[in-house]
């Protein structure tokens, strides 16, 4: 068994108020290593044996039709070993 991940993340220009809260939440905990922060969101598809180029294919159209919305967000696919 594989597993497909599409990682989604808004895009460079997008605001992104989740993040702002994290990041300024990080200090007031102790932390200081982040100079920002983004959120985004993580979908974990498993597939039987190694996934086909037609498998990826079709993961990749439903994270542009499902998963993401393209007009505020970026999106990959990738093949976790």
């Amino acid at each position: 068994m594989a597993k497909i991940v599409v990682d989604v993340m808004l895009k460079p220009e997008i605001l992104d108020p989740q993040g702002k809260a994290v990041a300024a939440a990080l200090p007031r905990l102790g932390f200081t290593f982040a100079k920002d922060v983004r959120q985004g969101k993580r979908f974990e598809i498993e597939v039987d044996g190694e996934p086909t180029a037609a498998q990826l294919a079709e993961v990749e159209a439903a994270a542009e039709k499902l998963l993401s919305n393209p007009v505020i967000e970026n999106f990959t696919v990738r093949v976790e070993k």
